[in-house]
């Protein structure tokens, strides 16, 4: 069997919108999140609730390399010191730190960055969607993280989809626009655009430098491009991650091997392609 790298992974404990406590509102999103992504057990996620339990559960899935993402925004914060010991916890475990460019300033967020390189964290995410005000990807403000990720070889990734706020702020128009402006950032669009799946793929199309993780919405209707896609141009710019705790784990993995991959463009998907662009 080929090795898999998870590239969007969080365990319930690491907050309360993970479900980190049963019975609470949290925990009820989780769940219900799971019911719409089609979970069969939508809690699953229970079996996440301490450091031990989660590992056990990574290696029921039979994963090899686990990408823990972590969010810096108005409503959710994760600490990225927490989570760089989370990391640390186990070889199996790799991390993405979370920026809020707005609240740090340009000067901050550079310092910001360059420590938390230094940590050894292999990307970061950003939510421009989710701040106050929300932002476009494009936005100078957000110029400092792409500037200095170009500058230590590393990944951003931008996180949009239908949750996000203001559907405006969804769009992917603004992905071309920054992939043309900085053509050597590696650029990691979590949840896949979705639902602009025809719009992202032609901009992966004309921009190499971006790559698609579509994670749980590649199992909604009208993901079927995004395999299309991966079976012709797209092959080493799609890449597999669960986004568990909000869809289970083994189901997610088991499901995606069966979307119709071609069997010559599958272990690209899981594992190759997140090999080379976070440089393991």
């Amino acid at each position: 069997m080929t090795k898999i790298i998870d590239l969007r992974n969080r365990p319930a404990f690491l907050h309360e919108f993970y479900g980190a406590t049963p019975g609470s509102p949290g925990y009820a999103t989780a769940k219900w999140l799971n019911q719409r992504l089609g979970s069969l057990d939508p809690e699953h996620f229970k079996r996440s609730l301490t450091l031990p339990d989660y590992l056990r559960e990574l290696d029921a899935a039979g994963l090899h390399r686990t990408v823990v993402v972590g969010r810096e925004t108005p409503e959710i914060v994760i600490d990225n010191d927490s989570l760089a010991a989370l990391v640390g916890a186990s070889p199996k475990l790799l991390g993405i730190a979370g920026i809020d460019a707005q609240k740090r300033g340009p000067e901050e967020t550079e310092q910001e960055i360059a420590r938390l390189i230094g940590l050894g964290f292999k990307g970061i995410n950003l939510e421009p969607g989710f701040g106050l005000p929300p932002l476009q990807v494009d936005d100078p403000k957000l110029f400092p993280v792409y500037e200095a990720c170009i500058y230590y070889d590393a990944p951003v990734s931008l996180m949009s989809g239908p949750t996000t706020p203001d559907p405006d702020y969804a769009h992917p128009n603004p992905v071309a626009r920054l992939a043309r402006q900085f053509p050597s950032l590696k650029i990691i669009c979590f949840h896949g655009y979705y639902p602009y799946v025809n719009e992202i793929i032609g901009i992966a199309f004309r921009y190499p430098n971006v790559y698609l993780v579509p994670d749980m919405y590649i199992f909604l209707p009208g993901s079927q491009l995004y395999v299309q896609a991966a079976n012709q141009f797209m092959q080493e710019q799609l890449l597999f991650a669960s986004s568990y705790p909000f869809r289970d784990l083994k189901q997610s993995i088991d499901e995606f091997i069966k979307l119709g991959f071609k069997d010559s463009v599958l272990d690209k998907l899981l594992y190759q392609n997140a090999q080379t662009l976070l440089k393991l």
